[in-house]
């Protein structure tokens, strides 16, 4: 591990190498944005494709910017910069990217300048949650924060606060994700992941006024429901009763993939397994992810091929 290469201020350098000072702006006031990224392995073509990393970088881009940081690098050179983190380090397996940008001045102060500073690290990363059978999840007493005190949307590193104490509240009552509400009462997201209902042969998900992070992994799934599955996706609020009665329940993100939930609040969902529609999306977004359907090879990336030039920014 200590020895994986990462991209740290502008050069690749080993883990172990890659250092902090305790006195960095980020470090105290949370002021930074990452980003999640899957690159999946594949054995035949012996390659990593990284999944839709141009709309990753450009959305992290975009959030940067709430904070006032200006990344240069463009998401195609991001991207680049990524296929080499995976050629240096030889990967031959499934990984997770973490990109994060954040505010480097040495010094107290809770008002940020303009100095910032970014890495971007990658590592071998297996199954999020054990999903076989299914999960148990709980709502949690812990509220979703609002757009109006941190931004849900983007991934500031402050207020995965908000998912952590959700998280470890979830665990410590015997499930194994948490789910948030609004401050209205409204489903919102799970602790680190969105969340979509399947009632009456209808795709359901809360929309990104309920202060949910506009996952790319959710559009995904949107996206090859309605191409693939011909299934009516709906964005709406849901209420939390609606859980207890919704034919079929699940969990989407970059690391958590789609993962079925098949108990909610020690209530069964549906028939207490896995259904017939949340098996089908996750095995088209396997389909998808693994370059075994040809309409969205263009979502893939090789990092052992040179495929960037000519790409949009």
């Amino acid at each position: 591990m200590s020895d994986w290469i990462v991209f740290f201020e502008n050069n690749y350098i080993p883990l172990s190498q890659a250092k902090i000072g305790i006195l960095t702006h980020a470090f105290h006031y949370g002021t930074g944005v990452f980003e999640g990224i899957r690159g999946y392995w594949d054995a035949d073509a012996r390659e990593v494709n990284l999944f839709r990393p141009l709309e990753h970088y450009a959305r992290w881009r975009r959030n940067a910017s709430i904070l006032r940081m200006a990344l240069s690098p463009t998401a195609i050179d991001l991207t680049e910069i990524t296929a080499e983190l995976v050629r240096r380090n030889g990967f031959e397996a499934n990984i997770y990217i973490r990109p994060l940008v954040y505010k480097s001045a040495q010094r107290v102060g809770v008002c940020p300048d303009e100095k910032f500073d970014y890495l971007i690290a990658a590592m071998p990363f297996g199954a999020y949650l054990d999903t076989e059978h299914g999960i148990h999840a709980g709502i949690v007493s812990w509220r979703r924060i609002e757009d109006t005190a941190i931004p849900g949307r983007a991934k500031i590193c402050g207020a995965y606060v908000n998912s952590a104490l959700a998280s470890e509240e979830a665990r410590l009552n015997g499930f194994d994700e948490g789910i948030f509400l609004t401050e209205s009462g409204h489903v919102a997201e799970g602790a680190a992941a969105n969340l979509f209902m399947v009632r009456d042969g209808k795709l359901i998900t809360p929309p990104p006024s309920d202060n949910i992070l506009e996952g790319i992994t959710r559009a995904s799934l949107i996206e090859l429901a309605h191409d693939q599955l011909a299934l009516p996706v709906v964005e709406r609020s849901i209420d939390r009763s609606e859980l207890y009665i919704c034919d079929e329940l699940f969990l989407t993100g970059t690391a958590v993939e789609l993962s079925p939930v098949t108990r909610i609040d020690h209530r069964p969902v549906g028939l207490g397994e896995i259904g017939p529609l949340t098996r089908r999306l996750r095995q088209v977004f396997s389909d998808a992810t693994h370059g075994r359907l040809p309409a969205y090879r263009k979502w893939l990336v090789p990092s052992y091929q040179h495929v960037l030039a000519g790409l949009p920014a």
